[in-house]
């Protein structure tokens, strides 16, 4: 299977991220417009790729007639339901500029706990999932 598409939109999401660390470090108040634009565009790509997860690569994983690929594949859908949540949680509560710029110290935690599960995800993925998908 070709996961070249999934591999360029994880760089695609870890790139926003970088860009918001960037961001918080300059002064969440001071960008906090760009703090929201932000995290609405990279909840875009997001939405996208685990629907396409949901919907493509999970299945191709149920497909094979592998039972570890079966295992993995429902593995890291249950796993991933619940990182969803929080990360639509997070973008929910921070899409207004306003809010962000109010209380800066806990967008700074609440994206510090997401992006970095996100991180260990995205790591996870790019280490053992791909990697399975692409003997299939």
């Amino acid at each position: 299977m070709n996961i070249d598409k999934f591999k360029h939109q994880h760089i695609e999401i870890m790139e926003a991220v970088a860009e918001l660390r960037n961001l918080v470090k300059s002064g969440v108040a001071e960008h906090a417009e760009q703090i929201a634009r932000k995290i609405i565009s990279m909840s875009g790509i997001i939405k996208l790729h685990l629907s396409v997860e949901d919907t493509v690569l999970y299945p191709a994983l149920r497909k094979s007639r592998d039972p570890l690929h079966l295992a993995l594949g429902n593995r890291y859908q249950s796993e991933m339901d619940g990182l969803a949540a929080a990360y639509m949680k997070f973008a929910g509560k921070w899409l207004s500029a306003r809010q962000i710029a109010d209380d800066a110290d806990g967008f700074k935690y609440d994206a510090n706990v997401v992006f970095k599960a996100l991180h260990e995800r995205i790591q996870k993925e790019n280490a053992e999932l791909y990697p399975a998908l692409e003997q299939i």
